[in-house]
C-alpha cells in the first residue's frame, strides 16, 4: 500500500486535500484524524507537520508526499519533486530597510533572519555571498525592527507587511515555490506513485484546461489547428457535409474567449465549451 504525506495544517493542506478527493481518494473526515486508509485506492494517507514531509519521504519512512516547493529544499531530503501541483504559489526573496542592499552581492556581512536557513545558505553559498544566518520560527518581518538582523529572507504575497515594517523587496527572487508531488529516490516505482501521479496530473489538467468542440470549413484547418494546437494535436472527424469537419482540442481556462472569437471570426460554428473538471467523478 502506498504511504503518502499529506499537510495537516497549514495554507497547502485543504487544497491538498481538494486535489487528493478529485483524483479519487479518500480524505478525511475529522481534523484530528492523523492516519486515513483508503483500500480502494490503495494508499494510507499520513497528515504531517509540512515541513516534516519531505523529511520523512527522503528518510524512506513514507513513500511519498505533498509539500512546498521551498520546504523541499530548505529541509536537504534527498527526496526529489515529482511534479508541480498548480496550487499554493509563493516567491521567496530579500527585504531590508531602503539602503541596506539593492544585490544579493551586498548582503556580505549583514545578518539574515529567515525561517529557511537550509535554502538562504545554499542561495548565499551559490553566489559566494558570506553571510550570518540568523534561524527564526516566525514573525521574520520584525527581525530588523526588533535589531535581530539586518536583511530577512521570507515569502512574500502581495509585500503589504513587509511595507507596515518600512522594509522592501531586492534582488531577483530566491526562489518560485509552489506545491509538489516529492517521493523516495530508492523507492520502487511499481509501489503506486505512478498512479498517484497519473491522478493528479488528470486533476491538474482538468483545472487548467477546458474541452472545445465546434465545426471547422474543411480548407481552413490548418489555421483552425494553429489557434487550437490542443496538448498534442485537435481531434478531426469528418462530417456528413464533406465542406465540414468536426474538432476537439483541450484549451487553456485563461484563453477561452480569445480562442473562441478567433474561431468565430475563422468562420467556426457550433462552438461548444465543456468544462472537465466538473465532468470528472
Amino acid at each position: 500500500m502506498l504511504r503518502i504525506a499529506v499537510p495537516n495544517k497549514g495554507s497547502l493542506a485543504d487544497s491538498a486535500a481538494d486535489m487528493l478527493r478529485e483524483a479519487g481518494y479518500r480524505t478525511r473526515r475529522d481534523p484530528k484524524e492523523l492516519v486515513v486508509t483508503d483500500d480502494a485506492g490503495g494508499v494510507e494517507l499520513f497528515y504531517l507537520r509540512p515541513r516534516d514531509i519531505a523529511v520523512y519521504v527522503g528518510s524512506g519512512t513514507i513513500d511519498c508526499g505533498i509539500t512546498g516547493r521551498d520546504l523541499l529544499l530548505d529541509s536537504g531530503s534527498s527526496a526529489e519533486e515529482v511534479m508541480a501541483l498548480g496550487f499554493g504559489a509563493s516567491t521567496f526573496r530579500y527585504a531590508a530597510r531602503p539602503g541596506t542592499a539593492t544585490t544579493v552581492a551586498e548582503i556580505a556581512g549583514h545578518r539574515v533572519a529567515t525561517s529557511y536557513p537550509g535554502l538562504v545558505e545554499k542561495h548565499l553559498a551559490d553566489h559566494g555571498v558570506p553571510a550570518d544566518v540568523v534561524r527564526l520560527d516566525g514573525a521574520v518581518e520584525t527581525a530588523i525592527t526588533l535589531g535581530v538582523a539586518d536583511v530577512i529572507a521570507d515569502v512574500v504575497e502581495t509585500g503589504a507587511t513587509l511595507r507596515s515594517q518600512g522594509l522592501a523587496v531586492f534582488g531577483d527572487p530566491i526562489l518560485r515555490s509552489e506545491a509538489v508531488l516529492i517521493r523516495n529516490t530508492a523507492a520502487d516505482p511499481s509501489n503506486g506513485v505512478e498512479v498517484l501521479r497519473r491522478r493528479l496530473l488528470g486533476v491538474v489538467t482538468a483545472r487548467t484546461y477546458v474541452m472545445l468542440d465546434y465545426d471547422c470549413p474543411a480548407d481552413l484547418v490548418d489555421r483552425a489547428t494553429e489557434i487550437t494546437p490542443g496538448l498534442e494535436s485537435p481531434t478531426i472527424s469528418p462530417l456528413h457535409d464533406p465542406a465540414w469537419v468536426a474538432m476537439r482540442a483541450m484549451v487553456p481556462r485563461t484563453s477561452t474567449n480569445r480562442v473562441m472569437d478567433e474561431l468565430y471570426d475563422l468562420g467556426a460554428r457550433a462552438i461548444l465549451v465543456t468544462d472537465i473538471a466538473a465532468c470528472r467523478i
